[in-house]
This record gives structure tokens, sequence and C-alpha cells, in this order.
């Protein structure tokens, strides 16, 4: 599987999977972008507390410089405010993470509405992170802050590599398991890289993260971790681009073609002539490198995938 590039992904799309199927067709998967509108949902956002975040935050200079080096604040601070009026009760969680020993401590920062988060000044944890490790705060997530929440969305920022990755996936497979049963509600979490030391390839592993079948009591497939890089994002909104359903239908009709102009096979549909849902899931014929879509209103976007 390749996911598009944000730099290459046109509105309205907000991510593009592309798949190549045996004997050569091209299977695509993409989510049309939209924020949704979640009754009793809930928001996080966690930044990264290690040391390697030191530089980011602007710790290593002179205070004389002030808040202008600390590359974090202006990214907290927008995702924070726009976290805070998506929540249902108007106020976000913040946390930083991997700090302390072994960067194994969550340093909290409490709930924040708009207006603080605006004004927030996201310095230097307190006690810096000897390590990165990410289950700690998925813990204070899923079971000290919202155990019972029927819909979670948690942001998580880093400069870096996760060294607890292996139990990240089985946390996160344990996670996928209460989803799937009915014991615990919606829960997504979105990784955003900073900085120019990412760990791209780790961020996709947990993004590509296999839950073995598992569906939510929608019928929806569990699919828990998201990625993006910040520097690659054009709206805040594409940190909800997994967060859409099939289900949810923004067009009475569409049509979708390959670059050959033959119409693409929908997956699990057998055309989008009743409704254009915002997930879309289609094969096209061996070699498309792009595909159309037309609304009934006769505006039309071409998305390349090659």
């Amino acid at each position: 599987m390749a996911q598009l590039d944000s730099s290459q992904v046109v509105e309205p799309f907000g991510e593009v999977n592309v798949f190549t199927e045996p004997g050569g067709a091209v299977r695509v998967r993409a989510t049309i972008l939209m924020k949704p509108q979640v009754e009793g949902a809930q928001t996080g956002l966690a930044i990264d507390g290690s040391n390697s975040m030191n530089a980011l935050f602007g710790g290593n200079l002179p205070s004389f410089f002030g808040s202008a080096n600390n590359l974090v604040q202006p990214v907290a601070r927008t995702m924070a405010e726009y976290l805070a009026n998506f929540d249902s009760d108007g106020n976000t969680t913040v946390i930083y993470w991997a700090c302390g020993t072994g960067g194994a401590e969550v340093e909290e920062h409490g709930d924040m509405n708009a207006e603080k988060a605006r004004a927030y000044p996201f310095k230097l944890p307190k006690r810096p992170g000897t390590g990165t490790k990410l289950v700690p705060a998925l813990k204070y997530y899923a079971e000290t802050k919202f155990p019972d929440a029927p819909w979670f969305i948690g942001v998580f920022v880093t400069d870096g590599r996760i060294e607890d990755l292996d139990e990240v996936k089985a946390y996160t497979r344990r996670l996928g398991q209460e989803m799937s049963g009915g014991k615990r509600g919606f829960f997504k979490l979105v990784l955003i890289g900073l900085g120019d030391h990412v760990d791209e390839e780790q961020m996709a592993e947990l993004d590509d993260l296999d839950y073995g079948g598992m569906k939510d009591p929608n019928g929806d497939d569990i699919d828990i971790w998201d990625h993006k890089l910040a520097a690659s994002m054009r709206v805040l909104d594409e940190i909800f681009a997994e967060v859409i359903s099939a289900q949810t239908i923004l067009a009475p009709s569409a049509t979708v073609t390959d670059s050959t102009g033959q119409a693409v096979k929908p997956v699990g549909r057998a055309s989008y002539a009743d409704g254009l849902p915002a997930l879309l899931e289609f094969t096209m014929t061996r070699g498309s490198t792009a595909f159309t879509l037309a609304l009934p209103d006769g505006k039309q976007v071409v998305q390349t995938v090659a």
C-alpha cells in the first residue's frame, strides 16, 4: 500500500491510499475531507516531552530570544484550539508524554478551552524524558481520562522514534478488541511528525497495523492509528481523514472514472449512482494513473495516483 503525500492530494480529498491487486488492477481507498459532527466527542492533545524535543521547544537557546524560537508553541496552540472547538464540552485535554526517567511519565497540562489554548505558553516540560515511551500516554487517555467516552480522538505530536513500538502495537490491538466487542466507544489516534528527524517508516507501521479483520458495532473496520507530517498538512481537518465512514453520504449521486475513461468498480456497492459516500473504495483497470470524480452539478476533480 502507498499513502499519497498530502502535497499530492487535491481537494476535496483528505487521504488517498493506493494498492496494487493481483493481476495488476489498482485499488483506491480515498476519504473526502470533512469535519464530522459527533455528539459526546472528547479530544486530547499529547506532545512529546523527550530530550530530543528540546531544540523544537527552544530550550537550548538563551531566554533573551523568547518564544519566537519555540517551534512547538504555534503548532500546539493551533491544534489545541481546533480540538477544543470540536470537543463536545469545549475543552481538550493536553498532556506532555515521554517525560521523566526513561521517557515513561506523563505531565498533565489540564483541560483547555479555545481561549486558553490560544495563549498557553507550551514551554519545555518540567522533566524532559530520557526516552520516548508512548504506551503510558495511551493508557492515560484510554484508562484514566476517557475510559467510558462514546467517541474520542487524540493527536500525538512527536519529533522522532518511539522506543516501545511493539508494546504500542499490542496495546492498540487490545483497544481494538474492546471497540469490536462494544466495551469501548470509538477511539482514534493521530500521530503527527514535527521537525526534520521523524521516523516516517515507524509512523507508517502504526498506521498500517493489522487488526485481524476486527470491525466495530457499526460494521466499519477497526483502524485506530493515522499519521501525518505537520509540514505537509494543508488544513487541520486532515486530522479527521480516517474518521470518515462509508455510511456518510455527501451527494445524491456521482460518477468515478479511471484515467482511461472507464467507470471504476466500487467495493461493496454496484455504483455511486445512488449516493457519494465520504469514504470511497474502488478498483481501476491495470495501468490507471488517476481517477476523476464528477458530481451532478458538473463539478469535476482529477486525482492522480501515480
